[in-house]
């Protein structure tokens, strides 16, 4: 009931957003602009408000047609590298010869498309060739691809690897750290010639008990079963993933919203200005940032439900108790894998010592194979988004896996 209630009242609003979309047409058909100028301000902003009052279930595009490789512009062409039934292996392939390290960037499965990784993709593009984990909305995949754990993850990212070859490095940003620090585990223990040659780990919740946020409390607060109850629904007949049991993109950006209620209203209330003012400009930032925030992927029950259990409740990589496919995962195994942690000193999604504990998990690693980057000016976003990664903390990404060439 829960997900077809959302979309009654999806269905309901469509009208009004319809409307409010035509009418701004018909403002720019009379008046020659797309805010008329001889329309009220104040009007013309109400209804572009209105029209944007939705959200969005697909992948927004990443949008980066060329990068500055050196002194000269490489166009770049998206490819899928590798087909899974619940992610696509992206390749952004550059139009150049330049030998660049591969990388593969691990996108967090938390309720938003890789897309939110855009910046961080355009960033590392100039030194590097990229590859990223492009996560399918799972209300698209039909009850036939079989569920999706953690255990299918861990698996995805070593075929991931597998694909891309020998010598890969692996950047992971978020939640997506358990899994890429347990796929280079499995890998080091395997002897797999694929093993990534650096691990850079950036806001994960490696041992959630460190420094617990209010993130970390709620999933230690209520018992698997509240959640299975309360935030789990099956996908409505219209979906190609009719019957599967998901959590809700629409729930984890209800969440993430609250968190933050404040910064939303005002970003909103600026934009609306900006729009009554005709400064284009300044709208058009705050517009992309949550045409991007705005579009929200469903993920599998089972992946939801044992994360909250293994990861922030029972902390089992941290305690040695990670299981794959049976058999207990030791970050002791890993001994050529470079390890690079980030955290931000103002993260309060991931806090601070989460990540950082990898360090003492990797307990293998020679000193000279590891290191940590604390941002301390940066919140979560801010670690792998903005100036200050661009700046300040992608320096040290760059330097690290360079040195490893």
């Amino acid at each position: 009931m829960l997900y077809d209630t959302y979309q009654l009242q999806d269905d309901m609003l469509a009208p009004f957003r319809e409307m409010a979309t035509r009418s701004l047409s018909m403002t720019a058909a009379f008046t020659g602009g797309a805010f008329g100028s001889h329309m009220p301000g104040q009007f013309v902003a109400g209804l572009e408000l209105m029209s944007r009052y939705k959200l969005s279930h697909s992948r927004p595009p990443f949008g980066i047609e060329t990068v500055r490789v050196g002194n000269a512009d490489a166009r770049v062409t998206e490819e899928v590298a590798l087909a899974l039934p619940f992610a696509n292996l992206l390749h952004f392939r550059k139009d150049t010869d330049t030998p660049q390290p591969r990388v593969l960037v691990v996108a967090p499965l938390s309720g938003h498309f890789s897309t939110l990784l855009g910046g961080t993709v355009r960033t590392l593009l100039a030194d590097h060739d990229v590859y990223i984990t492009d996560w399918i909305n799972a209300r698209e995949v039909p009850l036939s691809a079989g569920r999706f754990g953690i255990d299918d993850y861990i698996g995805y990212i070593i075929r991931c690897l597998e694909a891309i070859g020998p010598g890969t490095h692996v950047l992971a940003v978020c939640q997506p750290c358990v899994q890429t620090l347990a796929a280079a585990a499995v890998m080091a223990e395997d002897n797999h010639p694929a093993a990534p040659r650096s691990m850079t780990l950036m806001a994960g919740p490696i041992d959630p008990r460190e420094s617990p946020t209010s993130v970390n409390e709620l999933a230690v607060k209520k018992s698997l079963s509240w959640f299975e109850n309360s935030v789990i629904a099956r996908v409505p007949a219209r979906f190609a993933g009719a019957g599967r049991r998901v959590y809700p993109g629409f729930i984890q950006l209800t969440a993430f919203i609250s968190m933050n209620l404040e910064r939303h209203v005002s970003a909103h209330r600026k934009m609306y200005s900006h729009l009554a003012a005709k400064e284009h400009a300044e709208a058009d930032k705050i517009k992309t940032f949550y045409d991007e925030y705005f579009a929200v992927l469903d993920l599998t029950e089972e992946f939801y439900i044992e994360t909250i259990d293994r990861v922030f409740q029972r902390s089992c990589l941290a305690q040695g108790l990670l299981q794959y496919r049976g058999a207990v995962v030791d970050p002791g195994a890993i001994r050529r894998t470079a390890l690079l942690t980030v955290e931000g000193g103002r993260d309060d999604i991931c806090g601070l010592g989460q990540t950082a504990v990898a360090h003492d998990l990797c307990s293998s690693l020679r000193p000279h194979l590891k290191r940590h980057h604390l941002q301390a000016n940066v919140g979560h976003y801010g670690v792998f988004n903005g100036k200050r990664w661009e700046r300040e903390i992608y320096p040290v990404v760059r330097n690290f896996i360079l040195a490893l060439e």
